[in-house]
């Protein structure tokens, strides 16, 4: 039998997303439910990664030191990884892939933020780069954005619904907090 190799990949939990700039967002128990899972990680010595990201753009909210530091309670151990990208994707301009592979590691447990922005584009490569990947829908986090057609805001809620859906089964598997701890 194959042994698969495991890692979580905690994507962009900074301060910088908390500033309440970005509108109302969803999932309000996802910060709980990440640090759930990141104990159980950290108990059963299981492989840890944390994206952050690091804004080239003066006027994005992860320019600032500041704002680029992790949220309290998710900031990394000094045996834990930290991969630092500027663009959406984890992989690009970091050495992300190459660490998996050299590492033996195949499966990526994802969780973070933001969903339709740095999360799914990671799901999304790390998928078409032959890694198996499962994303917890409920320790990821999505803010409103404007919609493009109108002069409407699309709900946190529902902008999650679509990229859930969207990402399913083509792209990884969607699992709960729950019932990802219970496996």
């Amino acid at each position: 039998m194959e042994l698969i190799m495991e890692v979580l990949v905690i994507i962009d939990m900074q301060k910088g997303f908390f500033k309440n700039i970005l509108g109302k967002r969803n999932n309000p128990q996802a910060e709980n439910n990440i640090l759930r899972i990141l104990e159980n990680f950290r108990k059963e010595n299981k492989e840890i990664i944390h994206i952050q990201h690091l804004s080239t753009d003066e006027k994005g909210i992860l320019f600032s030191n500041e704002d680029r530091k992790f949220l309290k309670g998710f900031e990394p151990l000094s045996n834990e990884i930290v991969f630092q990208k500027h663009v959406n994707s984890a992989f690009i301009g970091t050495n992300l892939e190459n660490y998996l592979r050299d590492n033996s590691i195949d499966k990526l447990i994802i969780v973070g933020m933001t969903l339709p922005h740095c999360v799914s584009t990671t799901v999304r490569m790390a998928s078409n780069l032959g890694f198996k990947v499962i994303l917890i829908e409920d320790a990821t986090i999505t803010f409103e954005i404007a919609d493009y057609f109108s002069d409407k805001l699309l709900s946190a809620d529902e902008i999650h619904k679509y990229h859930i859906s969207a990402l399913n089964e083509e792209f990884c598997e969607i699992l709960s907090a729950k019932n990802f701890l219970n496996l």
